[in-house]
C-alpha cells in the first residue's frame, strides 16, 4: 500500500471513531458503486442515514481538508447516496444527510478532527 493511501486509511479509522464516539452508527466503510464511486463511511444518526466523505491531510501540505468538498465531488457524493439507497430500500424516515470529516495531521501533536455536518 502506497503513503497516500496508508494516510486515507488511517483518516477513515480515525473518522469512523469519532462518528461512533459521538453517537453514530456505522453500517458500512468503502462501499462502493460500480463505477460511480466510493462512499467512505455510511451511518446513521437515529433515523437519518449519513454519507461521509472522510479527507486526511498532513499539515501544511496542499489544501485544507475541509475544502476539499468541491461542486462536483458534492454530486457525486449523491449520487452515490442515491445508489446506496437504492440498494437498501430506500430512503429511512430522518432523511439523507452527507457529511465531511476533515483529518488534518500536525507536524507533532494529536490529529485534528473536523465533523461538518450537512456540506452538500
Amino acid at each position: 500500500m502506497n503513503a497516500t493511501r496508508a494516510l486515507g486509511r488511517y483518516g477513515e479509522e480515525l473518522a469512523a471513531r469519532r462518528l461512533s464516539d459521538t453517537g453514530l452508527r456505522v453500517l458500512a466503510r468503502n462501499w462502493r458503486c460500480g463505477r460511480t464511486g466510493e462512499i467512505d463511511i455510511v451511518a446513521r444518526q437515529g433515523d437519518t442515514l449519513v454519507v461521509c466523505e472522510v479527507k486526511t491531510r498532513r499539515e501544511g501540505v496542499f489544501e485544507h481538508p475541509m475544502a476539499a468538498v468541491t461542486p462536483r465531488k458534492a454530486e457525486r457524493l449523491r449520487r452515490l447516496a442515491a445508489c446506496w439507497l437504492d440498494r437498501h430500500g430506500g430512503p429511512p424516515g430522518g432523511g439523507v444527510r452527507i457529511d465531511l470529516v476533515g483529518v488534518l495531521l500536525p507536524r507533532r501533536g494529536a490529529p485534528v478532527l473536523t465533523h461538518a455536518r450537512g456540506v452538500a
